[in-house]
């Protein structure tokens, strides 16, 4: 299961939701469009693909310019139907930071 999160930041600063349980059919102009119907304008929409095959991993991300289109965003839009499948909106969360290496240990 995907999340659709909001990240609540300092003023003047771009609002980053992460869309999640997207259809993999959607691309950038489906999600923009869905906020749209929606009633909020986003400055950005970034649907994640796969680095290997292209293709969409069901989850994406959305930027938004303005504090209260950004919560009307997270109301508008969670648990509404994009393409036959219930969006989750929710709060953004820092990307946690990852360890490289493929399960080896460090040299020595």
């Amino acid at each position: 299961m995907s999340l659709c999160f909001l990240q609540f930041s300092q003023e003047g600063e771009v609002k980053k939701l992460f869309v999640g349980n997207l259809p993999y059919a959607a691309n950038e102009t489906d999600v923009q469009n869905f906020f749209t119907e929606n009633g909020v304008t986003v400055d950005s929409v970034t649907v994640m693909r796969d680095r290997f095959t292209g293709q969409a991993r069901g989850f994406g991300f959305v930027e938004i310019n303005d504090d209260a289109a950004a919560q009307r965003a997270v109301e508008a839009c969670h648990g509404k139907d994009l393409l036959g499948r219930t969006l989750v909106v929710n709060e953004a969360r820092p990307m946690a930071p990852r360890e490289g290496g493929g399960g080896r240990p460090p040299r020595q």
